[in-house]
């Protein structure tokens, strides 16, 4: 089994857990908190086959996924007090899985011989639009345009890999080099609460 197979699904099970955890603590009952769980985890990656016209979507061509989101909604439900205050060990997962679906969604848009731009856009909707499903169906504001350096991580991850791409860098050290630059920068931005500025409310108010 590949090494980024195995980062995939461990991201897929950290997506799911936290899906599963927001749902739980919007006190959703089991098939809400499935639901809540799959979109978080295979809703980014279904969108940008739906858009880029790939069959089989991803979680259909391969059950793994499913079993995946599965197990991690029943962790869940028997462990919700052990896994909650496990938030560094899920934060790191769930920084990993945004490296690995960045970059596989880039790649899969390469190879349906989209623009680079677009291959990039790709990449960041099969990263993090899971989150954005989850945020809306919770009814919260999705994280990405609320706070945290978070598409902008897979942005830069994606440029780089881009840049390698071009230079002709052997695939496994663009993806390594490249999953790293979305991690470290992730990490950096939680660790020191670093955000994007934000537009001042007086800019629309002055005359």
């Amino acid at each position: 089994m590949e090494l980024i197979y195995v980062l995939d699904i461990l991201g897929t099970f950290a997506f799911a857990i936290s899906g599963a955890l927001v749902a739980s603590d919007k006190k959703l009952d089991l098939f809400g908190v499935i639901i809540i769980a799959f979109v978080t985890a295979v809703g980014g990656g279904m969108l940008r086959d739906v858009l880029i016209d790939a069959h089989p979507i991803n979680w259909i061509g391969d059950l793994n996924y499913l079993y995946t989101i599965l197990a991690a909604v029943v962790l869940t439900f028997l462990f919700k007090s052990k896994i909650a205050p496990l938030s560094k060990t899920l934060f790191l997962f769930d920084t990993i899985g945004l490296g690995v679906f960045t970059l596989l969604g880039l790649q899969k848009g390469l190879s349906f011989n989209l623009q680079p731009i677009i291959a990039l856009i790709m990449g960041m909707i099969s990263a993090v639009f899971g989150g954005v499903l989850r945020d809306v169906l919770t009814n919260k504001i999705p994280l990405i345009f609320e706070k945290e350096i978070y598409a902008s991580a897979c942005l830069a991850g994606g440029i780089t890999y881009l840049m390698l791409n071009y230079f002709k860098v052997p695939e496994n050290i663009i993806f390594i080099i490249s999953a790293t630059v979305i991690v470290i920068i992730r990490i950096i931005a939680v660790r020191f609460h670093l955000q994007l500025p934000k537009i001042k409310e007086d800019l629309f108010t002055k005359k």
